[in-house]
């Protein structure tokens, strides 16, 4: 992975964290945390949607929209543990 490689998808999941922080309301870790958020979900996403036979798209737009199901996913699982 080259360095343009590693700068895209840390923008990649930065912007999904923070859409996924307005998606989930009432729950979240603040900006700097669900940018977190966003790049571990975009490394969830990149493992598990291929696996599940999902394929949303390419380029940056998809990136973005896999990486916030990953990151939606993670806010919500983080959210219901958090709650037991």
């Amino acid at each position: 992975m080259g360095i343009g490689s590693l700068i895209a998808f840390l923008f990649v999941g930065a912007v999904a964290g923070w859409l996924a922080g307005k998606i989930v309301k009432g729950f979240g870790f603040g900006l700097i945390g669900n940018m977190v958020v966003g790049i571990v979900g975009a490394l969830v996403a990149g493992i598990l949607l291929p696996s599940l036979g999902i394929a949303i798209g390419g380029g940056i737009i998809g990136g973005i929209i896999n990486a916030t199901i990953g990151a939606v996913v993670m806010l919500f699982l983080i959210k219901v543990i958090k709650d037991i």
